[in-house]
Formats: C-alpha cells, sequence, structure tokens
C-alpha cells in the first residue's frame, strides 16, 4: 500500500479523496494556485505544493507541474478526483513514465472510453445499442449545420473530452446548430485543452441513469447499481439519486450486465461510470462512460456501504476486488443536492465573493435520515471566479425515497450561506414539487417546470399561517427582553399585549396569543386568522439564524435575518419579509406604496462578476430581438446576452477583456 499520495485536484473532492487516506493511514499533499492559497484542502493536507496562477490552464491542468510536486515530496501515487487532468491518457502515461502511480484506469481504458467519440464507436463496434449521431471530425459552423440537418433536429452538440455540462449545447435549428458548435468548442478549448467537437440525435423526454462499476487489475469487475441524474439545468446535474425510481431488477440487471462487459472489453481497473439515455419505457442507450470518479459518487456509497475511493487506491495498489457481484446489496434510497454558487433569481448566474457565513446541517443520524455534506469550503471562504461554481454536495440516507426527500428538504432549510447568492431556496422549493415527489422525471425537468425561471413560492394559507407564527414567537421573545432591561425610564407595566398584527410579504394576518409567556424556551398557543389554536415551541433566542421548533405538530426550520422592521424568513423554498406590529399600525403599514424599481430597459447590464470574452455590435448599429450582443465568461461557461428588443446601440460601456462586477453597464440602447 502507498505510504503517500498526491491529489491532482482542489475543492470538494480533493478534501473526499484526503478523508479517506487519512483513514487508511496514507499521508497526503494538496496542489494549489494563488487563487486556493488558503483552501481547505491546502488545510486538510499533511503537505502543500504552489503549483502556479489561478487559470486551470497555468496551474491544475499543467502535467508538468504535478509531477513536479510528486518528486518534491516524494508521493507515489497521484489521486486525479474528477475534471482537470482525470480523463487525460497522456497523463497517465507520464506519470507511468515518471514511476508513479496513476489511481484511476489504465491509458487505453482511458483513450477509449474517455473520448466521447471514439467510446461511441468501440460500443457500436461491441454491439452495444448507441444515440444515433455523427462521430467524425466537425471542422467548422457549417459543417455542424449540414451534420445535424442529417442526423435530425433537435441534436446534441458536445465536446468529446466534454462533462460537468461544459461544451454542450443542444440545438433545434440550424442557426442554433451553428452557435452552438462555436460555443461548445470555445468552451471545450478553455476548459479540457480539447476542441474536438461530435453531434448526436437528442432523445426527446429522456432520462439520465448511469451504472456505478469498478474493476481491477486482475480481470474482475462488478456493478454497484445505478444513479438517476436526470433533475440537470443547461445539461449540467442539480440532484442525483440512487436507486433510480424508473428501474425494476430486470431492467437494472441489464444495465448493469452490459455496462460490466463494456468495462471488462477494455480491461477497466478503477472506478468508472457508464452513462446511459433512458426512454420512459425503460429503453436504454449508451451514451458515454466517465473513466474517473463521479461527483454523484456519495449516493452509491450511501446505499451500498461501499467506500469508492479507497476501492480505487487499493485497486491502483494492485489489490484485488474484495467485492463480488451476489454480495452487492443495495439498502435504503440516498439523494444528493449540489449547493451551487448562482442566483436562482437572475436565471441561475454564477456568484462570487467570500462565505460570510456558512453553516452546513449536522452531519450523522437525524433518527429517520442520515446527513453527508461533502464540502471544500468553510466559513470565510472566496467563491472564485475561476473554477465551478459548486459549494458543496449535501447527502442524505433513508430507508424509502419519500424520507430521503424529507430529510434533504429539512437539511436544505437548515443549510445557512450568507456573502453571496446560492441556489439553496431553489432546490428547498423543488424537494416539495409533486412531480418530483413521485419520480416522473426526464433531463427537461427544470426547464419544463420553471419555463420562465426561478421565483419564490407564494406561500399558501397553511405556509402563511406557520411563517405568521414564527414571526410572532420572536417578536414576543424579543420584546420580553426589551421591556425588562435593566435601567429602563419607563418600568414596563408586566402585561403582555395577546392581539397583533403580522405582515407577510405586505399582507396582513391577524394574530393572537392565547396562553403562554414570552421567554426561552418559548412555549404558547397562537390562533393566526382565526384558524384552530395551535401550540408554538422553539429554544430560538435573538440573534439565532435558524429558528427550530413545531408549530402545531410539524417540525419547521426556518432561516431568520433581521431587515428593517422585520425578518427575512426563508423556509421550504418560500422566502418572505415578515413584520409584527399592534393591529392598528398594521393596518396603515399594509397601506404604504411600494418602492419602484429603477427603469433598466435601456441598459445591457453584467448578469454576474465576468470577464469579457467578445462584442457583437457597435454604436449607432441597430439590433432586432433576440440578436447577440455581447459574451461574458464566469466559472469557465461562457454566457451569450441578446437583445431583448428591437433598439439602436446608442454607447457601449465595456470592451473585451474587461472584469465586470454584476449590474456593471456593458452598453445602453436607444
Amino acid at each position: 500500500m502507498f505510504s503517500k499520495i498526491l491529489i491532482a485536484n482542489r475543492g470538494e473532492i480533493a478534501c473526499r479523496v484526503i478523508k479517506t487516506a487519512k483513514t487508511m493511514g496514507i499521508k497526503t499533499v494538496a496542489v494549489y494556485s494563488d487563487a486556493d492559497r488558503d483552501a481547505l484542502h491546502v488545510e486538510m493536507a499533511d503537505e502543500a505544493v504552489h503549483i502556479g496562477e489561478p487559470a486551470a490552464a497555468k496551474s491544475y491542468l499543467v502535467i508538468d507541474k504535478i509531477i513536479e510536486a510528486c518528486k518534491q515530496t516524494g508521493a507515489e501515487a497521484v489521486h486525479p478526483g474528477y475534471g482537470f487532468l482525470s480523463e487525460r491518457a497522456e497523463f497517465c502515461e507520464r506519470l507511468k513514465q515518471e514511476g508513479i502511480v496513476f489511481i484511476g484506469p489504465n491509458p487505453r481504458a482511458i483513450e477509449v472510453m474517455g473520448d466521447k467519440i471514439t467510446s461511441k464507436r468501440f460500443a457500436a463496434e461491441a454491439d452495444v445499442s448507441t444515440v444515433p449521431g455523427y462521430m467524425g471530425l466537425i471542422e467548422s459552423p457549417e459543417d455542424a449545420k449540414r451534420i445535424a440537418s442529417e442526423v435530425g433536429y433537435p441534436v446534441m452538440i458536445k465536446a468529446s473530452a466534454g462533462g460537468g455540462g461544459k461544451g454542450m449545447r443542444i440545438a433545434w435549428n440550424d442557426e442554433e446548430a451553428m452557435d452552438g458548435f462555436e460555443r461548445a468548442k470555445s468552451e471545450a478549448i478553455s476548459s479540457f485543452g480539447d476542441d474536438r467537437i461530435f453531434i448526436e440525435k437528442f432523445i426527446e423526454n429522456p432520462r439520465h441513469i448511469e451504472i456505478q462499476v469498478l474493476g481491477d487489475k486482475r480481470g474482475n469487475a462488478v456493478y454497484l447499481g445505478e444513479r438517476e441524474c436526470s433533475i440537470q439545468r443547461r445539461n449540467q446535474k442539480v440532484i442525483e439519486e440512487a436507486p433510480s425510481p424508473l428501474l425494476d431488477e430486470e431492467t437494472r440487471r441489464k444495465m448493469g450486465e452490459q455496462a460490466v462487459a463494456l468495462a471488462k472489453a477494455v480491461d477497466y481497473d478503477s472506478a468508472g461510470t457508464v452513462e446511459f439515455v433512458a426512454g420512459q419505457d425503460k429503453s436504454f442507450f449508451f451514451l458515454e462512460m466517465n473513466t474517473r470518479l463521479q461527483v454523484e459518487h456519495p449516493v452509491t456509497e450511501l446505499i451500498t456501504g461501499v467506500d469508492l475511493v479507497e476501492q480505487m487506491i487499493r485497486v491502483a495498489a494492485g489489490e484485488e476486488l474484495s467485492l463480488k457481484q451476489e454480495e452487492v446489496k443495495l439498502n435504503g434510497w440516498s439523494v444528493e443536492s449540489r449547493i451551487y454558487a448562482e442566483d436562482p433569481y437572475r436565471n441561475f448566474l454564477p456568484s462570487i465573493g467570500r462565505l460570510t457565513r456558512y453553516r452546513p446541517p449536522a452531519e450523522g443520524d437525524h433518527g429517520t435520515y442520515v446527513v453527508r455534506n461533502d464540502t471544500g469550503v468553510v466559513e470565510g471562504s472566496e467563491i472564485s471566479m475561476f473554477y465551478d461554481p459548486m459549494i458543496a454536495k449535501l447527502v442524505t440516507y433513508a430507508p424509502t425515497r419519500a424520507e430521503a426527500i424529507e430529510g434533504m428538504s429539512t437539511a436544505l432549510d437548515e443549510f445557512q450561506v450568507d456573502g453571496i447568492q446560492h441556489n439553496v431556496p431553489f432546490l428547498a422549493s423543488l424537494m416539495k414539487h409533486p412531480r418530483w415527489r413521485s419520480g416522473q422525471l426526464a433531463t427537461g425537468f427544470i426547464a419544463d417546470e420553471y419555463p420562465d425561471g426561478f421565483e419564490p413560492a407564494t406561500p399558501d394559507a397553511g405556509a402563511r399561517n406557520v411563517l405568521a407564527s414564527v414571526a410572532l414567537s420572536m417578536h414576543l421573545i424579543e420584546r420580553e427582553r426589551l421591556d425588562h432591561l435593566p435601567g429602563r425610564l419607563r418600568p414596563h407595566h408586566g402585561g403582555v399585549r395577546r392581539e397583533w398584527g403580522v405582515l407577510i410579504n405586505g399582507e396582513k394576518l391577524d394574530a393572537e396569543l392565547i396562553e403562554g409567556m414570552a421567554a426561552t424556551p418559548l412555549d404558547i398557543d397562537v390562533c393566526v386568522e382565526g384558524g384552530a389554536r395551535e401550540r408554538v415551541a422553539s429554544s430560538w433566542v435573538p440573534g439565532d439564524m435558524l429558528w427550530k421548533g413545531h408549530v402545531g405538530d410539524r417540525a419547521v426550520s426556518a432561516q431568520v435575518r433581521s431587515v428593517e422592521n422585520g425578518y427575512q424568513l426563508d423556509w421550504q423554498g418560500y422566502s418572505v419579509v415578515a413584520k409584527v406590529m399592534t393591529p392598528r399600525n398594521a393596518e396603515l403599514a399594509a397601506l404604504m406604496p411600494e418602492k419602484v424599481a429603477p427603469d433598466t430597459s435601456n441598459l445591457l447590464l453584467c448578469p454576474m462578476p465576468g470577464l469579457v470574452v467578445s462584442l457583437h455590435v457597435e454604436e449607432g448599429q441597430e439590433v432586432k430581438a433576440g440578436e447577440q450582443l455581447a459574451i461574458v465568461e464566469a466559472m469557465k461557461m461562457e454566457n451569450v446576452l441578446r437583445a431583448e428588443r428591437d433598439c439602436v446601440v446608442s454607447a457601449i460601456k465595456a470592451a473585451p477583456g474587461d472584469s465586470l462586477a454584476v449590474d456593471a453597464v456593458i452598453m445602453e440602447f436607444e
């Protein structure tokens, strides 16, 4: 077994590998760029080596720097994580030449299966059912248009070396095919150093299901069940679960056996994933093989009890798989939510900055469910524009799918993040979506259910009453503390007001304190809007940003942030401003006019912090609605900004190469 390994990655996956290495008694070496000097993975490792500038192309993607770090520290093996160099056969070969072990599959497997074009050819030759498409090299947008037309729209334009939703576009017509080719090619070269593109038929209303395989260097291979990854946005997975609510035992066995046969055909000797596109009728087609550890591997670990990172290390060290296929058992259900630094209210645009508050829910057994949080940040960490915007992977495990989802819903309610925008409100709302809960999934789920983007759900009467009860309970405790401050000029009369008005997003609700005193721990009976009498109990104290307790028989975990004369409450995807006051003051407050936002319709604003890649119009130019205006790059993704209406460009305020803050003016219109 190795005594020291180097992790050629960053963020949560580097931390994840370090944790397993430590339990195995293996020392670890981290590498870091200028941007990651104070990162968590650097702190966790036994040693750390600086490898260059923030841009991945000048640090994490430079093979020579990784090899030099190994030599400098005496690392015997390298775990690549996912992304970066994890699927580069050249990296594997270079390490072999230097006598350093690659903790991953052999170079031939990476070359054959890691390349999207070659893998499809190989699968077709092995009589594996594949999606129709064109596997040859595509040289120009015109070629892309011609080939897409021959394959038949809609088509998927994909980077051969792609992954993580980057270098990928869906095209429904000739114009989108040409534009998608250029965007995919540009993203591919910047993210993977490989701009080869292929085109395949896009299966409408598909599900994304993948099989986890594990092989060793002695010809053994097993499959560890499936994961469903159909909840995606812009081809990037958002929520994963294991097992899939679609599959039955027979279909699972067929997919698993096919995945293992494919793995054995290339002498696959590590953890890998065979991805399938599945129809709602349980038909399936080989999509690609990822010759690395997947982001979503924790859900498989939780339902099988197998530590995939440990198995990768043991296999790389020459050990035989200790697991036989008949010994693989799937127990319970697991759900993973990816916590991203992005603004769900602005079409999920990336967000950067410092985590002024980062308080994930407690890991471990919560009674009916288990929580695991894989992360690479701590409170105070900086979310950089140079890398993937994922903050953490929140995972729950329970005996049933319904319990795992309910556990995830509670865990998301308790996940506190401040300093940046993040997608926790969207994930919390999604957990309550009836279609998600029913398991009727497809890769177009988010586009179908949120066609106009995400907005906070409007609480129904029951949710409003819960939020009003929470707000009232906090207000009573704060009033009690203020009323009994020592040194008051006017002593408190000792009574407690019973009738209150609660404004929820400006809507007035009548609330009454029926019984109990405002003290911590709180235990009172309230009535909202003349409804049933309900007990409200909590140990909340002023300053806590999480209100945990019960309203009636309902367990509630609501996040609390102070706003002027009230609270912002976030709970189960609802985000409201609650203000508690006397009934008369509440009546008057409800009549106050709303502040009107300034008109910015004549401006093109930068939707996220990013780099201006190119401008496509000039001052004085007339543009039509939908015409491309500019491209801004953030978090390794290129975002095309288009005209929302017919107009004339009156002034351009930015230039290619400029780094812009969110809402910075790029151009003005007449």
